[in-house]
């Protein structure tokens, strides 16, 4: 099985955190491309520009926000299994950029992907 961790960009890299892949639709204020030390960055998993618009990263609409992006994640399975297949040797950890370390697309992503086991 995969271990899969969740980031946020503004936290220092570890070494601990193998595959560092942003998840975010959008870059990241206020950090540069080489500051990140991401390994890859994977737009197409994240919840579209409709979805997080909605979200606005309001607690209250959590569970429907769920329940939408687990929907859209149906659509992009091939690209989740490459994000699966690219740490199959170690850790993968999924960077966002939200305040909120509880309720962000990322969360869900590491659910979405352990449910969708190894590829």
């Amino acid at each position: 099985m995969v271990e899969i961790a969740v980031k946020r960009v503004y936290d220092p890299p570890a070494k601990q955190d193998g595959t560092r892949v942003l998840v975010d639709r959008i870059w990241p204020r206020g950090i540069s491309k080489k500051d990140l030390a991401a390994d890859d960055w994977n737009k197409d998993v994240a919840p579209s520009t409709e979805l997080r618009q909605w979200f606005a990263h309001d607690p209250e609409k959590w569970g429907e926000f769920r329940k939408r992006y687990l929907s859209e994640l149906k659509e992009h399975k091939a690209e989740a299994k490459k994000l699966l297949s690219e740490a199959r040797s170690q850790r993968l950890t999924l960077l966002y950029a939200a305040r909120d370390a509880r309720h962000n697309h990322a969360v869900v992503l590491k659910e979405y992907l352990q449910r969708l086991g190894p590829s």
